[in-house]
């Protein structure tokens, strides 16, 4: 039997090890991993620029964030500039019924065996601290948290094996969507144009990361501080290769294109002064306020600040 004082240096000694094995992994537990880059699109003034994030500090780049690029010397503080949409893009698309938790009953049915991407509109997108409209004409507005891909370069009929390629980083999103214009059996549209595409029902951001592996991360909504969402991406039912290259093979990807890979879990609805966030480990949080349209927000009428 090992006397307490040995007991105790091979308990240490054990740490030692433990931590040390941490440290070359590179990546302690609850710590961001060391290769992680963020990356904003802002507006400081009249101008609207990329810049990298650098703790409470973000740097101006110069070049094209999807090409070549490098970082100036000119820094703002976060807290000074104005997160933005974080890309322009072309396409937006969206999954639906990616997660098993979001599907009802035990089988996966046979149409959700494949991916099922949708539209949204670019013009949709809204920005981290924008306002989420309630729409006049249906108020059964939900929440629903979303790992959104963010395209690097041009994708064409891409192989799965190589989809991984074509990610330039991931960001936050909220697909917001109007119930009774999208699943009432009565009055539903026969496409979901507005259901999931009316103005501000795309927020996303506040960040592009880069060097985070998509594959198994946390993600949380909470609407006015309680949890209502909660799930790894790795429950995903169709993951970011396999959704990348399905799309390639009938829509050309651009860079900056924007893919919500879907929710997990109930959704629930939105009301007028409600504060909803969706947080994703080692990515960010996305918040936003929600209003009735036209009303006032913080002393602006009507306003949503979308891009």
């Amino acid at each position: 039997m090992l006397r307490p004082a040995t007991r105790f240096s091979v308990l240490r000694s054990t740490a030692f090890v433990l931590l040390l094995g941490g440290l070359i992994g590179g990546q302690l537990q609850g710590e961001e991993p060391a290769d992680v880059k963020k990356f904003a699109r802002i507006k400081v003034g009249d101008k609207t620029t990329f810049a990298l994030v650098e703790g409470d500090q973000v740097r101006e780049i110069k070049g094209n964030l999807f090409r070549e690029w490098e970082p100036t010397a000119t820094v703002h503080a976060l807290s000074d500039v104005t997160l933005l949409v974080p890309t322009q893009p072309r396409h937006v698309f969206a999954m639906a019924g990616n997660y098993k938790s979001h599907l009802k009953g035990e089988e996966i049915p046979e149409k959700f065996r494949i991916p099922q991407p949708f539209f949204k509109s670019p013009s949709s997108l809204l920005r981290h601290e924008g306002v989420i409209r309630i729409p006049p004409g249906d108020e059964n507005v939900h929440y629903e948290a979303e790992m959104v891909v963010v395209i690097g370069k041009r994708a064409k009929n891409v192989p799965e094996d190589k989809a991984m390629d074509y990610v330039f980083g991931i960001t936050c999103g909220n697909d917001v969507s109007a119930r009774t214009w999208q699943n009432d059996p009565e009055t539903k549209d026969v496409q979901w144009w507005r259901g999931k595409g009316s103005d501000t029902f795309g927020p996303c951001g506040p960040y592009i990361v880069q060097g985070v592996d998509p594959s198994d991360l946390q993600m949380t909504l909470r609407l006015n501080g309680e949890v209502k969402q909660q799930e790894s991406t790795k429950q995903l039912l169709h993951d970011v290769p396999s959704t990348i290259s399905f799309i390639s093979q009938h829509v050309t990807l651009l860079p900056g294109d924007l893919i919500f890979t879907g929710t997990p879990g109930k959704t629930g609805v939105m009301k007028p002064g409600d504060v909803v966030e969706v947080e994703i480990e080692n990515v960010g949080v996305l918040k936003n306020k929600v209003a009735k349209k036209g009303q006032r927000v913080g002393g602006k009428k009507g306003k949503s600040r979308r891009n």
